[in-house]
């Protein structure tokens, strides 16, 4: 069910809210599938009898039809992928934040000069030691190894029991080298030690409207960063498979390249991620 916060402004709201407030902005009747959700918005008071649009929702419904740039963020852990994001308007940026298992996302403005934190606060980026000089500049394998050590990880876990790490370790350095004979030690054996301390994972996508070239329309820019979170083991960052992933655009054979990263370098490459001034669609000349 939605639910609003008077005192911070804030909503809870499904997809299916969203999209009901996009058809109403619109002066558009819902469709028929749509009618319960408009219901528990005429329930919660946010909508009218008539289908009109409660005050509080102005700056939210503004923000959300005209966006500058869009950050998608989807953070994978046990409990699956979870998704956030935020949307930069001409006036406010929004923030949305998911919960596992909950449909709805809580939406509130924020403060445009905390966007990089707050792009930071939903891939809980922390303090974590830097990996130490020995490690190697990058491990190259494919996502078909990664599968098998993940499979058997899995396997093992099959009974619901928890795998001891030496054990963990050792199952997936067999899976990883049976899967990819060019894998050789350090590289081998830290990538398996990567797998069992694995916490989660997330990846950032911004997309914004880029400026057109002379003979041609507006077009779809984006810029995108995928990091694993190993815990103690640190950050590394999926440089390969390359985002965004298309639908079937990965099979056993696509390459899988991790480089390691300190907490200062990522927040560097969120901060990176967002278009600057020029890069950005001028609303008078593209009229």
């Amino acid at each position: 069910m939605p639910s609003y916060d008077s005192s911070r402004s804030r909503f809870r709201l499904a997809d299916r809210h969203i999209a009901v407030l996009g058809h109403l902005s619109d002066h558009q009747s819902p469709p028929e599938e749509l009618l319960p959700s408009l219901g528990e918005l005429q329930e919660l008071g946010l909508v009218g009898p008539e289908g009109e649009l409660d005050l509080s929702l102005k700056q939210l419904i503004e923000t959300l039809a005209d966006p500058v740039a869009v950050v998608r963020i989807e953070v994978t852990g046990g409990h699956g992928p979870v998704h956030h994001g935020l949307v930069v308007g001409p006036d406010a940026v929004i923030a949305h934040d998911g919960w596992p298992g909950e449909e709805e996302s809580e939406y509130l403005s924020i403060l445009p000069t905390t966007l990089v934190w707050e792009i930071a606060r939903m891939v809980n980026l922390h303090g974590v030691s830097a990996p130490e000089p020995a490690v190697p500049p990058r491990i190259a394998t494919t996502m078909g190894a990664l599968d098998a050590a993940l499979a058997a990880l899995a396997a093992a876990m099959a009974d619901g029991a928890p795998v001891p790490p030496e054990d963990g370790a050792l199952l997936a350095r067999t899976a990883l080298a049976a899967a990819d004979g060019s894998l050789a030690d350090p590289e081998l054996s830290l990538l398996a030690d990567l797998v069992c301390a694995l916490a989660g994972t997330w990846r950032v996508t911004v997309v914004w409207g880029a400026p057109p070239t002379p003979a041609a329309e507006p077009v779809t820019a984006l810029r995108a960063l995928a990091v694993w979170d190993c815990g103690a083991l640190g950050y590394w960052v999926r440089e390969q498979p390359e985002e965004p992933i298309l639908p079937g655009g990965v099979d056993p054979t696509t390459p899988l390249h991790l480089t390691p990263a300190t907490t200062s370098t990522l927040w560097t490459r969120l901060t990176d991620l967002l278009p600057d001034q020029p890069e950005l669609v001028d609303e008078g000349n593209a009229a």
